[in-house]
């Protein structure tokens, strides 16, 4: 069992991995938001992910080859203080 000193070692060091990440072509970048499940997506392009780091509550980085394909929120409309109906 991770003890909460693991845990934040462990969120310390996806966070400055996430820090270095490198967005390929903003020009493809794409956003959608699913109302029904109350999650946002930005994705930088169609490729899929490799690997998927969750940087705090409800919001995942999806990489592919250390670079930033996409970032996903859930709970969106409540991080952001909206109320969607």
């Amino acid at each position: 069992m991770e003890s909460p000193r693991d845990r934040f070692e462990e969120f310390e060091a996806s966070m400055e991995k996430t820090r270095k990440l490198c967005i390929e072509d903003i020009d493809k970048l794409w956003i959608e938001y699913d109302r029904h499940n109350d999650i946002l997506y930005i994705n930088f392009g169609r490729e899929e992910a490799d690997e998927s780091i969750m940087v705090e509550d409800d919001v995942i980085v999806r990489l592919k080859e250390g670079k930033l394909v996409g970032i996903v929120v859930s709970n969106f409309s409540k991080k952001v203080g909206l109320d969607v109906v």
